[in-house]
């Protein structure tokens, strides 16, 4: 194995500990000062599709020859139960006449309903006269904080009008007038607002979960402390840094990319505090001298903890590979973060570590059989025995039958990876909401009384050349549309003509975005009929639905790209870092498996225990990219001190001794990190919760089976094989035990 290690005198000394404490002081605080915090530079609408894709260039078609083609839209369902009276009627025509005249900021246009005679306004009501759906059309380049200002202003003058405010209104109260904005500018307000919310919620319920688990676990106060005064004076450099970095617009920040770097920075940092502070408690009960004990155990644990953040960082990174904007968006932050996060491990942790010493673990302090007798001494009490040795039951039991418990764990691993064929995607942005969500109540309301294709209408763009198509007759004919609307013609190009689509089904599900390539052959076949050579040319497809489809493809896309590319990294970097090709391939295997698994088990619960239908399409490549990476954190821990020990003794006890050495601080680590991102779950986003308990699981597995079973198992079955082609090369004192 390479060694990658880290000589703690510089951090640990007398002086240097004092210097790293004041250097990282000094730079949280200046950074803090001087630049802006990244929650102040998030970018919530940043474009996730690039300009090379269908539905992009549709929206550039539709904004150039379209009024409104390119506008973003806001519904405003308006309902009464039992009825829309006249009055209602007429206050809503006259909110359209003011909204004309008097627009509200960011607005762009608004269907004139107020020179509408009355009774086309009531045929456009629901059947039962119940509901009603205004929409408002907004500048698609503003922000979401620029839309939720127009809509409150929007809701402000309804209010004014009415005497009372009927976005407030029970829907389901009999005569009482409801409002609820939905559509897309309603869907953005709130997906926004979900996240920023959940922030403060998210990053208190994360600390809070890791103090309590560190206290349960360690038992000792100060010992609890220590690492999130790590992570956290890890975060007070990175926030300004990434702050910084979006505000000179190197990076692009959101929402969701802050809330689980959040989780994933208290998660895996607090996972590197413990390697080291395990090992630091380990030789306190050895050596005497405290100074002495640090730097052996930042000598031995500096080379896991650098190789496992390497490991994140480098598969991270890849996600620059993406071409989906929301996956890329997270390559540099997470990657940063964590890069801090290893540094702040190895010097911060280590300094103070320093400082405290022996009383970092009390009321638990580890001590020599020397200094154990000399206290009892002092106080006048009997001899202590000694410690008893280590029974390490793990490791005698997989070093006693490794083929058993190897076959056990991978027959279960791969039951649970074929449930993972078994998973249904979804892209529906509405199922991720709660039911009470404004935006999902005029969603609900719109597909009871209207058809579910109103909410997000296709815009099937074609230049017909001046021919005379029957691209209205062909639309209109397919069953999954409800209604096709009347040619509108280009602003610019008078032969460009557009047809909006409502389907009968809903936009956002995989079912409608499976519709949108045979929209597009519909038009190209309507055009080659009417003899345009080129009709494939000529055909353009917009809106929500075929923004969708093109996500979904981008998506997967960067699925078949990526994963094949961590993978090769990461077994790249093991083999730099063991030199054994075998290993390194059990290694990635393993972890693999135990990511399907994951996907596999999540599903399960998932779908059977929270009731989802479907999983969101992005989470997949979101749980690979960081179970890989953090499975193997793990693997490397153990695997290290299998390394170390078996110079110095047989591969079966090293392997026994190695398991149950790591052991401890391994599951704690695994626990700690698996209830980070757990605290996901209890967020009210679908995505979040189904991410969250997608990676929860996938750590534990990783935690309590691959690590201490599977991993040592195929390790003690291949024997010296494992090393190929390195040797192994034993001192005197392993030559005598063998």
């Amino acid at each position: 194995m390479k060694e990658v290690r880290v000589h703690g005198k510089g951090v640990t000394g007398p002086v240097g500990r004092w210097v790293t404490l004041a250097v990282w002081i000094v730079a949280a605080a200046l950074l803090s000062v001087l630049l802006p915090q990244v929650g102040k530079q998030e970018t919530n609408n940043a474009p996730n599709l690039t300009d090379g894709r269908p539905s992009v260039q549709a929206a550039a078609v539709a904004e150039r020859e379209f009024a409104s083609g390119a506008d973003v839209p806001a519904l405003i369902v308006w309902h009464k139960k039992g009825g829309l009276e006249d009055g209602d009627l007429e206050m809503i025509r006259k909110l359209a006449g003011q909204w004309t005249s008097s627009p509200v900021p960011h607005q762009t246009s608004v269907i004139p309903l107020h020179q509408m005679p009355a009774e086309a306004l009531k045929a456009q009501l629901s059947e039962d006269g119940s509901t009603l759906v205004t929409p408002v059309f907004f500048d698609k380049n503003a922000d979401t904080d620029q839309l939720k200002e127009s809509v409150a202003e929007l809701k402000k003058q309804t209010a004014e009008l009415t005497g009372s405010n009927p976005f407030e209104a029970d829907p389901g109260k009999e005569g009482a007038l409801s409002a609820r904005v939905t559509g897309p500018v309603g869907i953005q307000i709130d997906a926004t607002g979900l996240f920023e919310n959940a922030d403060f919620a998210l990053l208190m319920g994360t600390v809070l979960l890791v103090l309590i688990l560190l206290l349960l676990i360690y038992r000792s106060p100060i010992l609890a402390f220590i690492p999130l005064v790590g992570v956290g004076f890890a975060y007070g450099v990175i926030s300004p840094l990434l702050g910084w970095m979006a505000r000179e617009g190197w990076i692009v920040v959101d929402s969701q990319g802050i809330s689980i770097m959040t989780v994933l920075l208290f998660g895996a940092g607090t996972d590197y505090c413990l390697f080291l502070i395990s090992r630091f408690r380990q030789l306190l009960k050895h050596e005497t001298d405290k100074g002495k004990a640090l730097r052996a155990a930042l000598t031995d644990a500096s080379g896991a903890v650098a190789m496992s953040g390497i490991t994140v960082v480098i598969a991270l990174l890849t996600l620059l590979l993406a071409e989906y904007g929301a996956f890329r968006r997270f390559a540099a932050p997470f990657s940063i973060a964590i890069f801090i996060m290893s540094i702040a491990s190895l010097t911060l942790v280590p300094a103070l570590l320093a400082v405290i010493g022996r009383a970092s673990f009390w009321p638990f302090v580890p001590r020599t059989q020397q200094m154990r007798e000399e206290r009892a001494a002092k106080r006048g009490k009997p001899k202590p025995a000694p410690e008893p040795a280590p029974r390490y039951r793990t490791g005698t039991l997989v070093v006693k039958r490794p083929g058993l418990i190897a076959l056990v764990s991978v027959v279960c691993l791969a039951v649970l990876a074929g449930v993972s064929s078994q998973i249904k995607f979804t892209y529906d942005i509405l199922s991720s909401f709660p039911s009470t969500m404004e935006s999902r109540e005029g969603y609900a309301l719109i597909g009871s009384q209207f058809s579910e294709g109103e909410l997000a209408p296709v815009k099937v763009i074609v230049d017909t050349g001046g021919r005379e198509t029957e691209l209205a007759e062909k639309l209109s004919g397919l069953p999954y549309v409800s209604r096709v609307s009347e040619p509108a013609q280009g602003q610019q190009n008078k032969q460009i003509v557009a047809y909006d689509v409502e389907l009968a089904l809903n936009p956002y599900s995989l079912e409608a975005l499976d519709k949108i390539p045979d929209l597009r052959e519909t038009a190209n076949a309507a055009l080659a009929q009417a003899g345009d050579a080129k009709a494939a040319d000529h055909v353009w497809v917009s809106g929500q639905t075929a923004e969708q489809y093109d996500t979904k493809e981008t998506g997967e896309r960067d699925t078949r790209l990526i994963l094949p590319v961590v993978i090769g990294l990461i077994a790249l970097l093991l083999l730099l870092y063991l030199r054994s090709v075998v290993a390194t391939a059990y290694l990635v295997g393993t972890v693999i498996l135990s990511y399907f698994s994951a996907l596999g088990l999540g599903w399960l619960v998932i779908h059977y225990v929270l009731g989802a239908d479907a999983i969101q399409g992005s989470i997949p490549l979101y749980a690979f990219v960081f179970l890989v990476a953090l499975g193997e954190d793990y693997n490397i821990f153990m695997i290290s001190s299998i390394w170390r020990k078996r110079k110095e003794m047989p591969l079966r006890d090293a392997i026994r001794e190695g398991v149950g050495e790591t052991g401890g601080v391994i599951a704690s680590a695994g626990l700690i990190l698996a209830g980070t991102f757990a605290v996901l779950a209890t967020l009210p986003i679908q995505v979040l919760v189904q991410f969250g308990v997608i990676t929860a699981i996938g750590v534990l597995l990783d935690t309590f089976l691959v690590r201490p079973f599977l991993v040592p198992a195929i390790t003690a079955l291949l024997g010296d094989r494992s090393f190929w082609p390195g040797k192994r090369q034993l001192t005197e004192k392993a030559k005598l035990r063998g």
